[in-house]
């Protein structure tokens, strides 16, 4: 149909490109082949070169196309009408980033209606989040809201389906969850895991219960679901828990799927504080053959290690970062890193707590000392001291002296300076042995954490929306979850090609190399800072957001043309713009999928 409109768009010269009709008879049956042909003389011969084979459109098109060659004037266009116009270049992408992906074979092997169905619910999840009733509402013909349900097959969906689909794709979990982690987990490899929480406003679930609350949102019930990573971030497997779960308890769980399930024997969890405690080491990690393990001590723990006299400030007189060891860790690395920019803002932010708790213990003590109803009686003074003292939870630096008819304070700047000291200050535990790797990629390693809280929130807020939660049996929300999961497993990969035209950093090697330490921030990039400045990319392209691409992508529309004299009807797709071939370019997408 492109090239029919291109050769519309050209003048015919002395009847060069015309439409040729053959007809010829079989079987009682007259065939008629309508192909566009353009006429031309060589060496005094006249030849004819076929261009295009028109004989599957409409009949009143061809005439049409037949006469504007001719430069017959036609009726202003009139022949057909655009009926109906199909948001399709963000479907093309997502759709496209999945098949290439192989995520569909990955899903089932045949095609299947469910297969189908649960590729349109994890690519409508990247496009447009929304309850299965919405979805169901999208995909239909009369309501789509985008050209999925047509790319798929699947415009006579009924939200019935939907939940029958996500229950299929529950069942089938543990399998794809394997294959995937065949796919970007090998052996002796790292293993990135956290754990989220999101809220839930029902009751039926046995998953739905009362814990700590991450979100803010106090009052309600939540379920808890950790999920595990490569160790460039690609999301490989999730695992919903009830909301009461403390983050330790899950830890079990995720190792047995990844030695037992995966088969990994070797491999190395990368967790935070909160996740690999020393309780976990000691009763689930320590001495298993093939289990390593990189996590962060608490603060206490190192205060304590500072005084053993084990961590000292000339261990940072040259570098940032230096490795101990203690008896209270018996087989592991201590990797200690100082970074000074915090250090700095520590020190800053301890002195304007002071200062202002000083303010609060001064009108306290000019309060003793009024002529006029001044305040007295230890305890009184006392209780007043007790509310302002902690309410910049500051008052253990402070020495105070309370009597019957007065009150004094001073600083403890022994205890600041204690204080100070570790300002900055973070530490790497690790049973990773140091031939295996060194200081700084055991630090790096933990850093990478940060690849999963980006995962968190783009499951959680910015893209894929995993709440609110509509469902009531405890398998449909770990399908639910799941099927999110799969969404940003799609996301992830799309947003690795998609960097160079995203305010992502798509040179991250080059500000790796710039990096002066493993411990300081990682610097932006020349390329990623010319896009933040101007908004722009050094090929003059307008820089987006995951979101706003998307967006951007959904004006390709699909139009659904419908020929007046014959009611019959086919498809036209809108021309892309010089941004819109260049995300699908560098998706490897055609347009006209």
């Amino acid at each position: 149909m492109l090239i029919v409109c291109y050769y519309l768009s050209m003048p015919s010269r002395d009847g060069a490109v015309h439409v040729a009709t053959t007809k010829r008879a079989y079987k009682d049956r007259v065939y008629e082949t309508h192909l566009l042909r353009r006429s031309y003389r060589e060496g005094g011969k006249v030849k004819h070169q076929t261009l295009g084979n028109l004989s599957h459109l409409p009949p009143d098109l061809i005439d049409t196309i037949r006469r504007r060659l001719r430069g017959e004037q036609t009726s202003g266009g009139g022949q057909w009408d655009i009926v109906r116009t199909l948001p399709h270049g963000h479907v093309a992408a997502v759709l496209g980033a999945l098949r290439d992906l192989g995520l569909d074979r990955v899903l089932g092997s045949r095609s299947s209606r469910e297969r189908d169905l649960a590729i349109g619910m994890i690519v409508a999840r990247v496009i447009n989040p929304a309850s299965k009733l919405a979805t169901a509402r999208a995909f239909k013909d009369e309501t789509a809201s985008t050209s999925l349900s047509l790319e798929l097959g699947i415009q006579d969906v009924q939200e019935r389906e939907l939940y029958e689909t996500l229950d299929w794709l529950g069942k089938r979990r543990r399998r794809i969850e394997t294959k995937l982690a065949k796919k970007h987990l090998a052996d002796g490899t790292l293993v990135l895991y956290d754990v989220s929480g999101s809220y839930y406003t029902g009751r039926q679930s046995s998953l739905v219960k009362f814990g700590y609350q991450r979100d803010g949102k106090r009052g309600v019930p939540r379920i808890v679901y950790g999920l595990l990573c490569s160790a460039e971030g690609c999301p490989i497997a999730v695992e919903v828990f009830a909301g009461n779960t403390a983050d330790p308890a899950t830890l079990g769980v995720q190792i047995s799927k990844v030695r037992r399930r995966f088969g990994i024997q070797r491999v190395v969890f990368v967790g935070d504080r909160g996740m690999i405690t020393s309780k976990r080491i000691d009763e689930e990690l320590r001495d298993v053959d093939g289990l390593d393990w990189i996590t962060a001590p608490r603060a206490d723990n190192i205060r304590l290690l500072a005084s053993k006299g084990v961590i000292e400030a000339s261990l940072f007189d040259k570098r940032n970062l230096a490795e101990v060891n203690s008896p209270d860790y018996p087989g592991e690395r201590l990797v200690l890193c100082r970074n000074p920019l915090p250090a700095d803002e520590r020190a800053r932010k301890r002195n304007e707590l002071l200062a202002a708790t000083e303010k609060l213990l001064d009108a306290i003590a000019a309060a003793t000392r009024r002529t006029k109803r001044p305040l007295r009686g230890a305890g009184k003074i006392g209780l007043r001291v007790g509310k302002s003292r902690d309410r910049f939870k500051v008052g253990k630096h402070f020495v105070l002296e309370i009597g019957e008819a007065s009150f004094s304070y001073r600083r403890d700047e022994k205890k600041i300076a204690e204080e100070a000291a570790l300002d900055g200050l973070y530490m790497i535990r690790t049973s990773v042995e140091a031939e295996t790797m060194s200081s700084e990629q055991v630090v790096r390693a933990y850093k990478d954490l940060a690849k999963v809280e980006r995962a968190f929130r783009s499951l959680k807020t910015v893209d894929l929306k995993v709440r609110p939660i509509y469902h009531w049996l405890d398998a449909r929300i770990r399908a639910h979850v799941f099927m999110c999961m799969l969404s940003y497993y799609v996301e992830w990969h799309m947003r690795k090609k998609l960097a160079p035209i995203l305010f992502d950093d798509h040179q991250r090697a080059e500000a790796e190399h710039q990096r002066k330490s493993i411990v300081a921030p990682a610097p932006r990039s020349s390329a990623a800072t010319r896009k933040d400045q101007r908004k722009r990319t050094d090929g003059d392209e307008p820089v987006h957001s995951f979101q706003t691409l998307l967006d951007d992508l959904g004006t390709l529309a699909k139009n659904r043309v419908r020929v007046r004299s014959s009611s019959e009807e086919f498809f036209v797709l809108t021309k892309p713009t010089a941004p819109q071939s260049r995300a699908l370019t560098l998706l490897g997408v055609s347009h006209t999928l």
